[in-house]
């Protein structure tokens, strides 16, 4: 038989039972809707993460002050007044970093006009800018003659800048910070939230001496809240790290059996571990989804099963009057293709409207992409062609005069 033939008559016998075809082809649907969907959040959520980790900068340390303890009790790490702007400087000179930037931070109430909102104010020098690699979307940058003289300036983040200024451009704008009037230079472009759930973008940025003398005034008066440093690549991260260490214990005059009074942690390792994490619940999301695809195609070997058994006698006629056992076995197995291809194609077409109600209803990322469809499309005729080649094997291997025997 031609294959022409063949198909036409393996959708004729599905026409005939209709309703047993749909509830087939329902467990395909339900399936490859269900890879499409998670593949999408999964992936998705992997994009969200790599946006995070980008976002961070490339090769960063982070430096902390240590622990402080009052009356017996340690108050955790940064508790203590031991980090300097003068360590940070120190650490420029070291082959393994590249650049260094003391920071210090506090929240405070802004005001413009009849506006205000509350903002986490840094104190920051030029190099911060550049190891975030974080650029102006408008305006001037932070500059060493600002540093120098004290200047009250400031660079805003994106949701400053809509609480603030809402209706017009903030570049020129005069607003007060703890009721001190600061000049807005620029506005920083969007950087979205941090790994840890924190909108990077609802900052405000000064020069770090004018932050320390005029804002953020402490009896360590050259004292830092922390410190970033950006080692001279990826592969110097361990040695910056160990290069760092020992710099700072020296200047800080510990003796050998001291602990560090600072610490110092590894974000590009964290970031990894992230990333690494949203990549396995991305895998698993796919898994899940595609065990539901396994019991569609169980389901199709059980109805197909069924079918050879009603169909005997019809198998038995068409060998009889010459069908071969091959174009038995090409029909049973194009009726399971069919059945799989037509659920694919809907279920395709509900899993990319499901992915987008669940971004527009819930504000989750969700990343459709042409590999995802085809895998899930491709996994669903995979399915056809495993499932139905049993109970298509079993009618071809039925003898005329066993098929035409009445029962």
């Amino acid at each position: 038989m031609k294959t022409v033939l063949v198909l036409q008559e393996a959708l004729r016998s599905l026409s005939v039972n209709r309703l047993r075809t749909a509830l087939t082809m329902l467990g395909v649907v339900i399936g490859v809707c269900a890879v499409v969907v998670m593949l999408a959040v999964g992936r998705g959520t992997q994009a969200q993460v790599n946006q995070s980790i980008s976002s961070m900068g490339s090769n960063l340390l982070v430096i902390f002050p240590g622990a402080q303890t009052s009356s017996g009790v340690r108050l955790g790490a940064g508790g203590a007044q031991t980090l300097t702007a003068a360590d940070a400087t120190a650490l420029e000179s070291l082959p393994s970093v590249r650049r260094t930037a003391p920071i210090v931070f506090r929240s405070f109430q802004l005001a413009y006009g009849n506006a205000n909102w509350a903002a986490t104010v840094t104190g920051v020098t030029p190099d911060y800018f550049l190891i975030r690699a974080w650029d102006l979307s408008e305006g001037e940058p932070i500059t060493a003659a600002d540093l120098r003289s004290n200047a009250r300036v400031a660079l805003i983040g994106e949701t400053v800048a809509k609480q603030l200024f809402p209706d017009e451009s903030p570049i020129g704008k005069t607003m007060r910070i703890r009721n001190l009037p600061f000049t807005v230079m620029g506005v920083l472009t969007p950087k979205g939230q941090s790994l840890d759930g924190r909108d990077q973008d609802d900052a405000v940025f000064i020069p770090l001496s004018t932050a320390r003398q005029q804002l953020i005034r402490s009896s360590f008066p050259d004292s830092v809240s922390m410190a970033l440093v950006q080692a001279a690549s990826a592969a110097a991260m361990s040695e910056a790290e160990a290069d760092i260490t020992s710099v700072l214990r020296a200047r800080h005059r510990l003796g050998a059996g001291q602990e560090n009074d600072f610490s110092i942690r590894n974000l590009t390792a964290l970031a990894q571990t992230a990333a690494l994490a949203a990549r396995a619940m991305s895998i698993l999301l796919g898994a899940i989804a595609a065990v539901s695809l396994v019991v569609g195609g169980i389901g199709i070997m059980n109805i197909m099963l069924v079918s050879v058994t009603e169909r005997t006698r019809e198998i038995g006629i068409r060998m009889a009057i010459g069908a071969r056992s091959a174009d038995i076995l090409r029909q049973f197995l194009i009726e399971a293709l069919v059945i799989c291809l037509l659920g694919g194609a809907v279920g395709l077409a509900l899993g990319v409207f499901g992915a987008w109600l669940i971004s527009a209803t819930t504000g989750l990322l969700v990343e459709l992409s042409v590999s995802s469809a085809l895998l899930a499309f491709g996994f669903s005729a995979a399915i056809g062609v495993f499932f139905g080649w049993y109970p298509a094997k079993k009618a071809a291997g039925l003898r005329p005069v066993e098929a035409l025997r009445v029962e």
